[in-house]
This record gives C-alpha cells, structure tokens and sequence, in this order.
C-alpha cells in the first residue's frame, strides 16, 4: 500500500497546484486587471470565487473517490489472479485519461455554475456593477481555463502513475511468473495527443486575450469594442488555423520515425533481418535509429552465430553416432544431403530444406540407445535382434524430448520418428501408410534406404547405384513414396549421364 499512498500523495498535490493556478492565478489575475470595479466589489467576487472552489474540490473529490475505488481495492490485496493484473494494468493506463473527464464534468460544472448564480444575484440586488453579458463571457474563460487545466493534469498524471504500473508488473512476476502488458495496444495515440495540445496551446493565449480585451474596450469605448469584435474573430480563426495547421506538421514529423520503427519492428518479429532502417532525420530519431539498427546488427550476428552452434551440434551428433561403426561413418551425412536433394526437386524453399537436412542427420540418433552386441554385430540379426533394432526411431524421438525447451526439437520428431514406415503401411513403429506418413519421414526413408544399399556392410559388400536404384523403382508405391523415390531416381540417373557425356565432349573438342 506504500505505493498506493504515495501515488494519492502526489496525485493531490498536483491536483492542488493545477486548480490553485487555474482559479487563482490565472482567473483572478485576468479578473483583475481587466474589470474596474470598487474595492468593495473585487472583495465580493472574490468571495465568490472561494465559494464556487469549495464547491468545485468537494464534486471533484467525490469524482476522484469514486474513480479511484477499483485500483484502491486492488492495492488493499496483495495476492491477485492473472486476469486481475491484466485488467488492473489495463485500467491504470487508462486513468490519466479519466482525468480530463473529470475536471470538465465536475471541475467545470461545480465551479462555474456556483460562481454564475452568484454574480447574477449579486448582479440584481447591486452588489456588483456591470453587464450581465460578462457573466457569459467569465463562463467562456472558466470552459477555457479548465480546459487547459485538464490538459496540464492529465500529462501530469501520466507521470504519476508509472510507480504503480510498475508495481502490478513486479507482482505480476513474483505471483505468476509474467510482467503485465499491453501487447502492443494503443490506448491513446500519439497524433490524438500532439493535435490537440498543439492547438489548445496555440489558442488559449489568444481566445484568452481576445476576451480580456473585449471587457477592456468596453469601458474605454463601447462602440468601438463591437467593431474589435468582427476584427478579433478574424484574427482568431487565423490563429485557430496556423495552430491546428502547425500541429499537423509537428505530428507528421513525429509519426514518420516512429511509423517507420514500428514497421521494421514487426518485420523482425517476423524473422526477417535483412533490411535496415534509413536514417533520413538530423534531431533525436537519428540516434534512436542508429542504435536501432546496431540492434538489428548484433541479432544478425548472434542468430548467424546461433545457427551455426546448431548445425554444429546437429553434425556432432550425428558424427557421434557413426563413430561406433566404422562401416557407417558418414551414413547421416549423405542421408541429410540425399534428403535435401529431394526436398530441393520436390520445390522446398530453404527454410524446410535446412530443417529436412537436420532431421535426417538425426534420423538414427536412436541407435545411441541399442546395445553394442546388437547394432555392431557382424552376421545377420535373430528376430530378437531385429525387434530391438526396429526400437531405435520411437528411442531417437525420446532422446530428443529430453531437449530444452521442449519444443526446440518439434519440427525433427516427425522425420526421426517415422523414417521406416512404408508406403503401403507395413513399416514401423506406427504402421502408417500414405501420405498419412509425415513428409521429412517418406523423404527420407528414400535417402536412408539408397545409402545403407550402397554402402558396405561387413557381412556383404555395397551394391552398384544402379542396382539400388532398380530397388528403389521396383519399391515405389509400396515400400517408398512414388512421388519422391521417382524424383530422386530420375536426378540420379540424369546426374550419372551428363558425367558420362562431359568425357565425351571434352574428347570430342
């Protein structure tokens, strides 16, 4: 509740000085100088003005109590749900905002409707001496005056409020693990908030001294003050047009940096990190730029660095695993590099070709898991044997559970998973069939199926491409996915006759 307390503390004492100055200092200063009354009448005015504040600050406390009353009850708890933190963030950042309501309704109406009434009955019994039309034009300063009070208070507040944003987010943390946000909503605009404290700013002085003025002449001269009022209108407009105008092109200058950051900032949530933002700007958006791009140069940098971590790691791995037999040394390299040539021909942009080649340097990763006797065995395997070496994809998908975060591993358990499950349904673990098979898993049963063919074996030496590819053709549809093992059959032989055909050429030339 400290924070609580404090916030009220200041909240007040801003409160105070705002409406002290806007009463006291502006309203009775241009009171003053501009009407020429007695004594004796300025002494009545201005009891009437300390009336009509006594009626102001208890309609503008009662407003304030009750606006208060959700976020005094949050801070009197100390234990709070998710939704509640939310939301209780939510309403703090809404609260300056409330603020402008408050002192135009009861700032406004409890003050001005109190000191009109008076001066009107002071008016008719001759307590005051002058036209009852300068009630209407003091109604038009108090409107104008409470405006710009409510514009000072509300960036005031904004200020004041940030101790107890910051407090909902340190219990957010401690009680639920996460800091409460906004998600990137916008609650008040920028431009909302430059286009009108631009104009109001412009105006004020001028509405202010147009109507000070008016009172002025019309002791002076009267008739003449009618004629001021035609020219002072003009002038007005024109003021109220380079005002708006002026504030159009100061928010313009603003929003472009910041549309353009807030551009780039949604494309590198997107992942994409190759562009720069132009630094076209001579104030502070050029420094807040550059340091924007230098962040966007070291995620650059430390994501190249991340990727090559992972692929090293990947590469580790799978060198780990046919590093316990010799006979297949290199066996998950040549499988990811015959996996992406199929993924490549099959039309696979870049981004699921580098994941299909990491799946199948993975694919094996489960034989960590067999026994010695068993996977290194030089004769052909019981079906004892055999049971347990069919174990190792469901073993690989296991191991790589194990990794944190949990989905880190998400898009490589499909294909290490399911890399021996057949067309037709009589694979293993799962005895899927079709296309119902994940694609990393039928592109790769085709790759693993060429090389462990083509590669020697110490119970039988390694068979001729041709004759793997033969297999291959006579397996599609059944044991491998027509589609792929076609299009890997047809590069292979392609890639096989233009070596044949270069010789020729070269002798031929």
């Amino acid at each position: 509740m400290e924070v609580y307390r404090s916030f009220i503390f200041r909240l007040l004492r801003n409160y105070l000085i705002g409406s002290i100055a806007a009463v006291f200092v502006v309203g009775s200063v241009v009171m003053v100088s501009t009407l020429q009354l007695p004594n004796i009448q300025f002494i009545r005015l201005i009891i009437i003005v300390l009336i009509s504040l006594l009626f102001m600050l208890v309609a503008e406390l009662i407003t304030l109590w009750a606006q208060l009353g959700p976020i005094r009850q949050f801070f009197a708890s100390e234990h709070h749900e998710k939704a509640d933190l939310t939301k209780m963030y939510e309403s703090i950042h809404r609260f300056p905002g409330q603020t402008i309501y408050r002192i135009l309704g009861p700032h406004m109406l409890g003050f001005s409707l109190p000191a009109a009434g008076l001066t009107i009955w002071m008016i008719s019994t001759g307590g005051l001496e002058f036209p009852y039309g300068y009630v209407a034009v003091a109604a038009a300063c108090a409107l104008l005056i409470t405006v710009m009070h409510a514009l000072i208070e509300y960036f005031l507040t904004v200020r004041t409020v940030r101790p107890l944003l910051l407090e909902v987010r340190r219990r957010g943390k401690e009680q639920h693990g996460m800091e409460p946000s906004l998600g990137g909503r916008v609650l008040v605009s920028i431009q909302r908030k430059f286009q009108l404290s631009t104009a109001l700013i412009g105006l004020f002085p001028l509405l202010l001294f147009f109507m000070a003025t008016f009172i002025r002449l019309q002791y002076m001269d009267s008739e003449f003050a009618q004629e001021y009022i035609l020219w002072a209108v003009l002038i007005v407009v024109l003021g109220g047009g380079f005002a708006l105008v002026g504030s159009w092109l100061l928010i313009r200058d603003v929003r472009g940096p910041i549309t353009e950051l807030t551009e780039e900032m949604t494309r590198i949530q997107e992942g994409d990190l190759g562009r720069r933002t132009p630094d076209l700007y001579a104030d502070e958006f050029s420094a807040l730029i550059s340091g924007f791009n230098m962040m966007i140069n070291r995620l650059e940098m430390r994501q190249e660095r991340n990727r090559q971590l992972l692929q090293s790691y990947f590469s580790t791995l799978a060198a780990a695993l046919d590093a316990r037999d010799k006979y297949t040394a290199g066996h998950s390299m040549r499988v990811a590099e015959y996996s992406v040539l199929i993924g490549k021909l099959s039309g696979m942009n870049e981004e699921q070709a580098d994941l299909l080649y990491k799946s199948a340097l993975l694919h094996d990763i489960g034989k960590i898991g067999i026994p010695d006797e068993v996977l290194l065995k030089d004769g052909k395997l019981s079906d004892d044997e055999f049971a347990i070496i069919r174990t190792h994809p469901v073993l690989g998908e296991s191991i790589l559970l194990q990794i944190e975060p949990i989905d880190a591993m998400a898009d490589f358990l499909p294909g290490v998973r399911s890399h021996h499950e057949r067309y037709d349904g009589k694979g293993y673990p799962d005895g899927m069939a079709g296309e119902e098979i994940p694609l990393f898993g039928r592109i790769i049963a085709v790759a693993d199926a060429f090389d462990a063919m083509t590669s020697d074996r110490p119970y039988r030496s390694g068979m001729s491409h041709e004759k793997a590819l033969s297999i291959l053709e006579e397996g599609k549809g059944t044991q491998w996915d027509p589609y792929f093992a076609g299009l890997f059959i047809d590069e292979w032989r392609r890639q096989q006759q233009q070596h044949v055909q270069e010789p020729a050429e070269r002798g031929v030339s």
